[in-house]
């Protein structure tokens, strides 16, 4: 069948020159060449390795990008502007209630340390540190009734990564991933970029897979290292071209006998299919993280403009908006070139002096530069997206685990507040200039507490705009159905077009 299909031998190859990236390439797609395994005809919606054949109904969105602050963002100090709490500032809090602190930020009443402005024709109310989003708020959706379960770090960040507030559950991104699969073989469908300080509460495993197969889970991306993917290329001195498609063909051998051996075990298939891409990002990854051929206007547009400064030893926007920024361009690189679900991670987990949005001892000198450097990336990230035409099929969702409380810890802190937070999205199918659901006159619970914004609601509306129905999304695991909304979650009909 494929007598007139010529494959050059190993010593063809190395002869010519080859490095290992190009070899491993070489024999992927030969293999490929080989097998007929060229693209199966599908719906455009739908790409590589996706579980649905076809969608649930006519989607808005192909692209996510869910941004991340972890640590806990103020909302009180962004995006939900009270006046109650400048007009009592200092004074005793009062909640009318029994209120459950999570260490001992019941002081008194605090208001920003960052003054407020409206923009926009909506008149949005956004506070100084974010303010390049200003230009963008007619584009945006707040939420500011969500409530969460726990003011516990690691439980609220896998609630709003995987939709339950313990481990074992797949990130959002892996669902998407599932459902949907690749629209570019040669990168990943879901990736991650951490803070480059370290991870978040419970790292990787707010982007793992976990019963979904293992070719879902997030692939971490560093832009600011050497090596921006781990382990993409051998180092060692013994390492040879040869030596590595030697050890390839007997891996084959052995993945085939062991698939011969056990049919029904996926999890093998999904480790070749990791290797497989492995492969083939060594060509297609370099580029896609190759910022030379951009223009000066768009780095400086990203915060860009400073690259390769020594920083000091304290906090400061331009270095937050450097590191942030460079990770919304390469977001950017990566959705035009097919990848689903991009993650941006801001905010490492009980770093001290404080990078991160946990801003126990002092809001302004913490919010301030990290909000910077976030709004300057973010902002860019949109007008880019908008310019290239891609945010009409793109969403951006930003979030955190919870938010802060409206008074004081010490003098100048916040503490936890699980009660009430805010949440907003942009893009495809996205109303903007909206806000859904208020917070009270403090900012301590939803205004409407029978009727709060929960997370379910938002990956059920995140869902709805790729496609899927969130209840029909589901996978059979230790006898339970399993779906990314649990049991719960409504689409927000208030906030789509």
């Amino acid at each position: 069948m494929f007598q007139h299909l010529r494959i050059p031998s190993r010593r063809q190859i190395l002869n010519a020159g080859h490095q290992f990236a190009s070899l491993a390439a070489t024999v992927m797609l030969l293999e490929d060449q080989a097998h007929g395994s060229h693209h199966d005809s599908r719906p455009d919606d739908v790409g590589a390795g996706a579980t649905l054949k076809a969608l649930h109904h006519p989607p808005k969105a192909k692209r996510v990008i869910q941004l991340f602050m972890g640590g806990a963002a103020s909302h009180v100090d962004l995006w939900d502007y009270k006046p109650q709490l400048e007009k009592h500032h200092g004074q005793p809090s009062d909640f009318g209630e029994p209120v459950e602190a999570f260490q001992n930020g019941l002081g008194p009443w605090m208001k920003s340390p960052f003054r407020f402005a409206q923009y926009g024709q909506c008149g949005k109310h956004l506070s100084d540190v974010v303010k390049p989003l200003g230009d963008f708020v007619d584009d945006m959706a707040f939420l500011h009734n969500m409530v969460g379960k726990t003011g516990v770090h690691s439980q609220a960040t896998y609630l709003q990564s995987t939709g339950f507030d313990r481990p074992g559950f797949p990130g959002m991104g892996a669902w998407v991933t599932y459902a949907l699969g690749s629209l570019n073989e040669n990168l990943p469908a879901f990736v991650v970029l951490p803070d480059h300080r370290g991870f978040a509460s419970n790292g990787p495993k707010n982007w793992g897979s976990a019963f979904l197969p293992a070719s879902t889970q997030g692939t971490m991306i560093f832009p600011q290292r050497e090596s921006p993917v781990d382990d993409l290329y051998a180092k060692a001195d013994f390492v040879t071209p040869a030596g590595e498609t030697d050890g390839q063909e007997l891996l084959r051998q052995l993945n085939r006998q062991y698939n011969a051996q056990r049919p029904g075990d996926s999890r093998l298939e999904s480790r070749i299919r990791s290797y497989e891409l492995a492969a083939r990002m060594q060509l297609s990854a370099p580029e896609a993280f190759d910022l030379s051929g951009e223009t000066e206007a768009t780095l400086k547009m990203y915060g860009l403009a400073n690259a390769g400064t020594t920083w000091p030893t304290e906090i400061n926007a331009p270095e937050e908006a450097e590191y942030f920024g460079r990770k919304c361009l390469i977001a950017r690189r990566l959705l035009e070139r097919g990848v689903r679900f991009v993650q941006i991670w801001s905010g490492n987990d009980n770093g001290f002096p404080r990078r991160n949005w946990d801003s126990h001892e002092d809001i302004e000198r913490d919010h301030g530069p990290l909000a910077t450097g976030m709004a300057v990336g973010t902002a860019a990230l949109i007008r880019d997206l908008k310019q290239r035409g891609l945010l009409e099929d793109t969403i951006i969702l930003w979030t955190t685990e919870f938010g802060r409380m409206p008074s004081t810890q010490g003098s100048r802190g916040r503490d936890h507040n699980p009660y009430v937070f805010t949440n907003w999205l942009c893009g495809a199918g996205i109303r903007g200039g909206v806000s859904h659901g208020d917070s009270d006159e403090w900012g301590y619970k939803p205004l409407d507490r029978e009727n709060p914004t929960q997370v379910y609601d938002v990956h059920a509306t995140i869902l709805h705009l790729l496609g899927i129905d969130h209840t029909r999304l589901t996978v059979r695991t230790d006898g339970v159905d399993r779906r990314l909304t649990d049991v719960h979650g409504h689409v927000i009909q208030e906030i789509l077009t």
